[in-house]
Order: C-alpha cells, then structure tokens, then sequence
C-alpha cells in the first residue's frame, strides 16, 4: 500500500488495511532492522505497544461502523525522546533521566493522538537536543539508513532515520537551532520548523526556551502539512503559544507558486558550501523560474554573526534550565554522597555527558557577574539585527530559498572531536531560529555518492503556507 498520511486513512478506510496490521508491520521492520546487529539504525529507545495497539483497536472499530476518520487515523508516528508521553520513559538521550516516567502528555502528543495517530514509541536523540549529529545521545548514536557510516543529523537524528528507514509513516522532532531540518537534509526526508509560538511545547523537556520549536517529519510535503495542522495552535499550558489564526496548510498547496518572489541570500552561497549541493540549489531556483516565481538576489548582512550569536544565547538558557536536574526529585541520583552538595556533583558528573557540560559551562560563563553585558546582552541586540535582516527581506520577497547544509552528511566520529566544526555545521539553520520565522527542508536530489542533499525555504512569520507550496513545487520538480 501507500505507506502516506493519506494512503493510510484510505486503506483503514476502505477495509483494505487496518490499524492494528500497520502497526505490527511497522513494530516488525523495527524488531528487524533497528536494534538488529550489524544493522542497528538505533532510533527507538523505546516501544510503546500497548499504547500504540489499544488505540490502533480504537481507529478498526471507528472504521467498521464506518464513522467518518480522523485526519491521522492509523498512521504510525514515532516521538522524539524530549516529549513527554505518559507510560513511556523521556530520557532527553540523557542518563541524568534514566527511568523517569513522566505522568503526563506533552500537548503535541495529545493532538497526535486526538486526531488518531498510532504512537510507536520514542526516538533517540542528542543529549538534551544538544547536537548536529545524535553522537551525544547516551543510549549510542544513531546511523543513517541512507548510508549507515553516516551520522544522521542532530538532534533529531532518530525521528528522521525512522522515516527515512520506513519505521514510522511521521514523527515528531523539536528544533532549536537546525534539530529538525539538518537531519531532515541528511536523511531525504522532509523536516517542518514552525514558526516560534505556532505549536505548543507543554510537555518539552526545554533547552533553549526562547529557540526551542517542535515539529514535523514526513515523507513528502502534505504529510508535513497534515502533521502540522494538527499541531498547529493556542494552548493554554504554554504562554508562549501564539493565539493567531492557524492558516490552512493543506488548502494552500493547491495554489500555484507563479509570481512568488523568491529571495536568494549571497551569504549563503560563500565559501564552504559543497560544489555538489551548490549546484542542486541552483537547479531548484532554474525550476521555480521555469514556474514563473520571480528570483530575486537578497541580502541578510549580520548572517556571519548568527553561529556566535545562537551559542551564546542557547548555551545561557540551558544553563538555566537544566539546573533542575539535580538527583532529588526524578532520574538519576548518586546515593553514596555525604551531603546534599556532594550529590548534586557526582549526580550531575555521572548523569551529563560532556556537550551538554560544555555547554552549561559556556552558559553559565556568559550570564556570570562582570560578563554579562559583554556576552549575553551583547547577543540578544544581535539577534534583533538578525531578526531584523529577515523582516527587510519579507518586504520585497514572500520567501527565502537556500542550501539547508553546507555538506551532505558527514561520517560517524568525523567532527566529534571538534565542537567549533561541529557548531559550524549549522551555519544555515541558526539564523531563522534565532528570529523566529518558519522553515522547511526538502529534499532536492542526490550527490554522486547518493547521498541526500536538502534545500531550505524559509517563510514570515506565520506563512508557513506559503512556505510549504514552495517546498511542494521542489518537491515535483524532482519527479
């Protein structure tokens, strides 16, 4: 059958399939192909099945009486392991949360599940979300299915591995600075960056609480689409959630992309970005011409600033917000210390792994006595300029395209010894996090090696349709 969103619902429909069968196929492909040796992509970390079958059941009986089925009836969709999801453990890949089960949903699990998803279980992930190619996670690195001595991308490498592995039709991933889209790029696979407040984060385990965004990965651009109008929305439980209209994602793919003005940032184009995914960007822009977009060259002149800029401000919110993790209420804890202080070093020494430790050091540095004017508060007035940048481009385009990496994905063990080369990995993806706007990858064809390449379409704030009919034209020039 057709292992889409909508090829699903019908097949549950029509009686062709049923949810309980796709279920179990989809748990089969992972007992045989993700933990399996020698072959182990290492996406789950956990299986949700009772949750998964009950529900499954749920959806065969709606669709025997024929009642007419919710937009996710039966699709299988795996989570991102810094989502709460009650019954199954949230670790964060960390081993500070070893064993925590959170009583609750996070918010964009319930909506997953209202609108009839089957929930597989939950996905490995970098450390707290703090990586470029789920090498930090503490449950082992995840491979890439597309090439397997390939990291996946970070942080979430296991919810694009699992789509791009067929163990999961969608699956949830957060972004902060490029988690969604990197992956997305490295895998082939299409990964949504919301716009900042447009889907609740009730229920994240936060890193970054003003960068982090949860959304999306499919296989193709509706799917994303569909994903993301049940997520979209206002939620009281998060007061950053904006309570602006949610546009219709899926009306807004049939409308042609003639006339759209399509801005081309220079800055992204410069020195580092690999030949072969120059030269599959430049196609993508010759194919939106060919459909009458206008191409328009742009500028976004602080971009040179965006890495430093996103590790001062990421860093000092992590720092802040992962000093809950203490040993005293949930995870791990060290019960050989003396004293409470003793405990929380040898708890938080044995549970953080070493980038997240660098990176709360890093925070903690930058929001320390004597520098933070110099550090943080220097940071934020550049993330206006930045900010700033995107809006002056909004004026005279509807969206911006670009390279989404500027490499295909690298090896496994290649950068982990270089944080500064790892950082500089996502030097395309920071820029729109830092100001908010929406983002979409999509793949856009291959290199020689057949590795996946992604190009990047990045929207206003709140036009994630626009945003997606351009990353459907991409997506049919590729045939």
């Amino acid at each position: 059958m057709d292992f889409t969103i909508d090829g699903v619902r019908a097949g549950v429909a029509d009686g062709s399939a049923t949810a309980t069968a796709l279920a179990e196929l989809h748990y089969s492909r992972i007992a045989a192909d993700d933990g399996n040796e020698g072959k182990a992509i290492n996406s789950f970390l956990a299986l949700s099945k009772d949750r998964a079958l009950a529900q499954a059941a749920k959806i065969d009986a709606l669709a025997a009486k024929g009642k007419e089925l919710p937009a996710l009836a039966g699709v299988p969709v795996g989570i991102k392991d810094v989502l709460t999801m009650q019954g199954a453990p949230a670790t964060a890949g960390s081993l500070i949360l070893k064993g925590y089960l959170p009583p609750y949903d996070a918010t964009a699990v319930t909506k997953l599940e209202a609108a009839g998803a089957v929930l597989l279980g939950k996905l490995n992930c970098d450390e707290f979300a703090m990586g470029s190619s789920n090498e930090n996670s503490a449950y082992g690195p995840v491979l890439n299915p597309r090439a397997l001595d390939r990291v996946p991308g970070g942080s979430s490498g296991g919810s694009a591995a699992a789509v791009a592995a067929g163990f999961a039709v969608a699956t949830l991933g957060t972004d902060t600075g490029g988690s969604i889209r990197q992956p997305a790029a490295f895998c082939g696979v299409v990964g949504v960056l919301p716009t900042y407040g447009r889907v609740s984060r009730y229920g994240l385990i936060a890193f970054a609480s003003s960068l982090d965004r949860v959304g999306p990965f499919t296989n193709n651009v509706k799917d994303a689409a569909t994903v993301l109008q049940v997520l979209a929305g206002r939620d009281v439980m998060d007061e950053t959630s904006s309570d602006r209209p949610v546009g219709d994602y899926i009306g807004a793919l049939q409308k042609p992309v003639e006339g759209l003005r399509i801005g081309v940032p220079k800055e992204y184009f410069g020195e580092g970005l690999d030949p072969e995914i120059r030269a599959a960007i430049e196609r993508v822009l010759d194919g939106l011409k060919e459909e009458k977009c206008v191409i328009k060259p742009i500028s976004l002149p602080h971009t040179k600033y965006a890495i430093p800029t996103y590790y001062v401000l990421a860093t000092a919110e992590a720092s802040s917000n992962l000093s809950r993790f203490d040993g005293v209420r949930f995870g791990l804890r060290d019960a050989e210390a003396k004293t409470l202080s003793a405990m929380y070093r040898k708890t938080r020494d044995a549970g953080f792994g070493p980038e997240v430790k660098r990176r709360i050091l890093l925070g903690t540095y930058g929001l320390s006595a004597g520098y933070y004017d110099a550090y943080y508060k220097k940071a934020q007035q550049v993330r206006a300029l930045l900010t700033r940048d995107f809006l002056t481009a909004f004026n005279e385009v509807d969206v911006i395209v670009g390279p989404m990496t500027p490499t295909p994905a690298f090896k496994l063990g290649e950068k982990t010894d270089d944080p500064v080369a790892m950082y500089l990995a996502d030097i395309y993806s920071v820029a729109a996090s830092l100001a908010g706007i929406c983002g979409v990858s999509v793949p856009c064809g291959e290199t020689k090696d057949g590795l996946p390449i992604g190009v990047q379409v990045m929207g206003r704030h709140f036009d994630e349709g626009t945003m997606l009919r351009v990353g459907l034209a991409v997506e049919e020039m590729q045939g």
